[in-house]
Parts: structure tokens; sequence; C-alpha cells
């Protein structure tokens, strides 16, 4: 991997090159999102509809049950959020159960769950406390077990795994307060010694860092590159400066870490050096399943909350879901809470199989799973009216059912930038998705390629494309009985067929017309990647659907409905948008060019006397955990 020097300034060239690099670039194993972008609809991959091993269920549904007693009589939602803090007979509660050990293999004390089972965990413990579900994904996804699992030694994964699956929190620190999603310009230096490295820096947005007690830390080795380590929590020169408060997830433990001076032993290197960025991303393949997890179980709950209201609410006469208004908004949220769990279990179930590559499923649950949820908190809030917008506190204290939806809304929104915001998300999917594309026209579009590289490059697209093209003008989708095993869902999965062929259509058309520019239309890209996102999720409720049967077959065929709509309206968005206009007028704003438009207001963030003394108080009030030396 190319090694950057934090202290120089990174230009574009160089960022992306370090990005680039720690991609996988090879596809070893067949995957249905890159076919789908393809033009080319694999449902044999999916269908029929994949199944862990009779011992997985077992175990799955035996937890399942303990954890589901546990939550019902140990965890009080209401209090971790008033509190700001999850108390500690609950994390005591969770260690004895094995809940900080779920995905760890038994032979290292841990339960040894499968990827879907795990995933309906963290559903369980989300419904009762997004907050706690939030921690024990952070320590278990991105955390330490992860990454040891993919990439440890057997060494490193006998020494930490066992006393992650017995509740050492661990926590995984990459974001810098200068570095979000541009790695090259990380800042954190790990400089080597006779017998290891001594890392120096600040992390920011430490999920679980402030009571870690192992830490995953990525850093910069001079002249290697970014390389992951396991660092104790309690380690010498280590300091916890702040406990970060958010909008929601009132009770997560996130910070500001700083690292002065930190020796790290030579054992504790993750893989080689330079391999960090890579540990990362491949770790975030199959982690990033825990976030649509918990997307899915709020739309669950919310779509209980919603069937309770809209038939005890009664407004002129009727009950308020006998409305069209309104039964349009339980009609949305029950189609799209039935999808998210598709999507969520498709992708698990791929996962837990093997022989699949799953990074554009993974992604496309993430994605679509963190706005699709947040769109069905908000017509929550939006159909319980006033009580939707009032805390539970509010509803409780004056005898009212204290139904926290506003909380929700607030929690759910941080699930549209963690782990790769919606927009760096479009990004890293449209990557993979024209990688073929990109992977015929490489030097064609090297501005650094000489003249014979590019007449190569050209004979070998023409090749590809000579062959490919002929694929996308017609196929089973235009078969009137074709998917007929799929009943009344079978003109949805031709709709899939038939707009996959256009999608990879559209994408040829752009490379056509921008080549090495098309990077550069991210908007346009956006919306390849959403049309992408509602085929997948459209496959997967169908293939859900036929699995669970005639009882699930009439919210299959509504969530299809309403995506088909949502795809007709990207597809035309494609090519008649208002890109480039709001382009030109982001740079006129940027300019200063109107700022006489905000005039008028005042800015409570500016200094002042009155916010010196408010946030005095704020912080002498915090309790904060804090680390010392």
């Amino acid at each position: 991997m190319t090694a950057v020097d934090p202290d120089k300034h990174v230009d574009e060239r160089t960022a992306r090159k370090v990005a680039e690099q720690a991609r996988e670039t090879r596809w070893r194993h067949p995957s249905f999102g890159r076919e789908l972008f393809l033009g080319h609809f694999r449902l044999d991959l999916i269908h029929p509809h994949p199944g862990g091993s009779t011992e997985d269920r077992e175990r799955g549904e035996t937890f399942l049950a303990a954890l589901r007693e546990f939550c019902e009589h140990s965890v009080d939602g209401a209090v971790i959020e008033r509190d700001a803090a999850i108390p500690d007979h609950v994390l005591t509660g969770l260690k004895q159960l094995g809940a900080f050990g779920m995905k760890i293999k038994t032979e290292y004390g841990g339960l040894g769950l499968s990827q879907v089972y795990y995933n309906r965990a963290l559903m369980m413990v989300g419904s009762v406390s997004p907050a706690l579900g939030a921690m024990l994904s952070a320590h278990q996804s991105i955390g330490v077990p992860q990454p040891l699992a993919m990439f440890g030694t057997d060494e490193q994964k006998r020494e930490y795994l066992p006393r992650c699956a017995t509740g050492a929190i661990s926590a995984f620190l990459l974001t810098e307060p200068d570095v979000g999603s541009d790695p090259a310009r990380l800042g954190t230096t790990a400089t080597p010694t006779d017998d290891g490295w001594v890392l120096d820096g600040v992390k920011l947005w430490t999920t679980n860092g402030v009571v870690a007690d192992l830490l995953v830390v990525m850093a910069q080795v001079p002249g290697k590159g970014i390389s992951a380590f396991v660092v104790e929590g309690d380690s010498p020169g280590i300091t916890v400066e702040n406990r970060n408060e958010f909008m929601g997830l009132r009770g997560l433990e996130n910070g500001v870490t700083r690292f002065h001076q930190v020796h790290v032993p030579r054992a504790n290197l993750i893989g080689k050096e330079g391999m960090g960025l890579k540990i990362a991303l491949t770790t975030l393949n199959t982690g990033r399943l825990s976030l649509p997890a918990l997307c899915a179980g709020a739309a669950k709950w919310c779509l209980k909350i919603a069937r309770e209201w809209s038939a005890e609410r009664v407004q002129w006469g009727l009950p308020i879901g006998k409305h069209e208004a309104i039964a349009g908004k339980v009609a949305y949220i029950a189609a799209t809470a039935y999808a998210l769990e598709a999507v969520l279990d498709l992708s698990s179930e791929l996962a837990d199989a093997g022989g699949h590559d799953i990074r554009i499923e993974a992604a496309l649950a993430k994605l679509y799973g963190s706005e699709m949820a947040w769109l069905v908190a908000d017509e929550l809030v939006q159909l319980r009216g006033g009580r939707g917008y009032e805390t539970a506190a509010s509803l409780a204290a004056r005898g009212e059912r204290g139904v926290p939806a506003e909380q929700v809304l607030r929690d759910l929104r941080i699930n549209r930038i963690f782990e790769g915001s919606t927009e760096i998300m479009h990004l890293l999917i449209a990557r993979e998705a024209v990688d073929a594309h990109l992977a015929v026209a490489g030097d064609i579009i090297d501005p650094e390629a000489d003249a014979k590289r590019k007449a190569q490059a050209l004979a070998r697209a023409g090749g590809f494309y000579a062959k490919w093209l002929p694929t996308l003008v017609v196929g089973k989708g235009q078969v009137p009985r074709a998917y007929a095993e799929f009943g009344p869902l079978a003109g949805h999965l031709r709709f899939v067929e038939r707009s996959s062929r256009k999608l990879a259509r559209q994408t040829f058309y752009a490379m056509s017309r921008w080549q090495g520019r098309m990077e550069r239309k991210q908007r346009f890209l956006a919306r390849i990647v959403d049309i992408g996102a509602e085929l997948f999720a459209i496959s997967a409720a169908c293939v859900r659907a036929a699995a669970d049967g005639d009882r699930a077959v009439a919210l299959a065929d509504a969530f299809a409905a309403q995506a088909r709509v949502r795809v007709d309206e990207l597809f035309d968005r494609l090519w008649r948008n208002s890109d480039d206009s709001d382009a030109a007028l982001a740079r006129h704003v940027l300019d200063g060019r109107f700022t006489w438009l905000e005039e008028g207001v005042l800015d409570p963030s500016s200094p002042g006397p009155w916010i010196a003394d408010s946030t005095h108080r704020a912080s002498t009030a915090r309790d904060v955990h804090r680390k010392t030396p």
C-alpha cells in the first residue's frame, strides 16, 4: 500500500490511490448484487432462500429465548435514555448470558451464533434500547473480535477472543478530528521501536472507547502505510478527553481518545504493516450487517405502534387507520418493515453459507436499511401527531402510554452516518458496481497512460462490450409466464430482470458519455445505486415470501408495487435532473455570492458571554467516565 506522510498535504490522486489499493479487486465468488448491476438477474444465487443448519437454528433460538427474558425483566430503555448511561447490572447480565461473545467461536468461549441469529439478537436488544444494541454491535462487528477472527494470528485469537467473549468491551478507532472517509490523511502515527511501536495521535467518535478494555487502532507506520493494532485500553499514555453527547443513542459511550507515546508490543500487530485499511474494509463487509439489523428491528417496532395507534385513535367517527391518508402510511410501514427484514436475512444467510462475495449485498443492506428505517420512523411520528413529537417521559407524566416515537427517530438518524455515510456508501457501491467497466477502460481513462496503452485498452474494451451488450437486449423478464412459481409475485421479478438490464445499459451509456469524468457524477451514480438497492430489496422480499408462504405474499406484493414506483422515478431522474445547475449554484454559495441571504438571523454557535456560561454549566454537570494514564 502507498505510504503517506501524514504531515504533508494529500492531493486527490494520492487519496484515491490509497483507497483503491485497499479494495479487494478480485471477485473470487459469485455475487448476486454485482450481477444485478451488470444486467444479469441471477435468481439462482438467492432462490430457494438459503437457510442455516439445524444446529445453528437450535443454538440461536435457545439464546434468543434467554435474551428475551433478560431484556423483558432487566433492561429499562427509559432509564438508559434518562440517565444517558447503561446500568452496570445490565452489562453484567449480558456478560453472564454470553451476549458479548455472540459471534465468537465456541472454541474461544463464545456462543458461535450464525450471522442470522446474531442479527436477530441485535434486533431484539435494539428494540429495548438502541444504545445498548449499538454497544454490542460496535464491540463484535467492528471491534476486536471481527478483525482478529479474519486476520489475527492463532496466538492473538487465544489471547484476546476469550476476554472479549466474557465481557472485555472492545472498540474500533479509525476516525480523527480531520479525517473521516479520507484515510490517506490519517494523522495517528505508529513509530517503530526495537520491540514494537509507539502510538501518537487523537481519535474521534470512538464508540465504546470511553469504557473499552481493548481497542483496534489504525495508525500510519512511516514508510509502510496504515496498520492495525490491538491496544490495551488501560495502557499508559491513553486518555479519554471527552465523552461526546449526541442527538440520539444517549447511552452510547463514545468519546475523544488521545494517544501519547503509547507502547504497543510487536505481537499486537494485526496482519502486516500497511494492511490496516484493507483489514478495516474487509471487516466492514460483514460487520455492516449489524446496522441494518438495528434498522429492521426499529421498523418492526414502528409497525407495532402504528398498528395499535391507528386502530385505537378515532377521528371523524372512524379509527384513523381507515382514513386513506393514514392507511397509506400504515401500508408503507408494514411493507417496508417486511422488506428490510428480508434484505437483512438474505444478506446474512449468504454470509453464513459462504461461497458468496457479499460486499455489495452488505453495503446495499446498510444503505437501504438506514435510509428506509428513517423514513418509516418519520411516518410513525407523523401518524401519532403531537404524541409522536412529545417525549415518552412527558407522555407518561400526564398519564398516557410512554411511546418513545421521537426517540426512535433521533436514535435512527445516526445510521445514515455510522460506518460509511449514505453519500460514501453510494460511492463505495458505485465503484464496485461499475468495476467491470473501469477494469476494461482503465488505460483509456488514465491520464498517465501513453498512446500505446490506450490503444491496447481500447481493443480490450471493444471485445468486452461486443460480448456483453447483446446480453442486455432481451431476457426472461419479457417472457409472460417467466417466474410462474412465484404466483402473484412473478410480475415483480420480471420487472427486476428487465430493470436490471436497463440499469446496465444506462451505466454503459454514462460510461461512454463521461468516461473518466464519470466518477465525478456522484448524483448520477447515487441514483444508479438506489435503483440497484430497490431491485435487490424487491428480489429479497419476493424470495422471502416464497419461503414464508401465503401469509407474506400481500406484504411482498405491496412492497414491490411501492418500490417499482420509486424505480421508475429514479430512472427518469438519471437524465432529467438539475444536477448541473445545482452544482453551479453551490459554487456561487461557497464563493460568498449569497451571504446577503443570511442576514436577519443570529448564529447561536458564535462565541458570546452566554455561550461560554452555558458551556461551562454543561461541562461541570456532565458525568464523564475518564481513563487516566
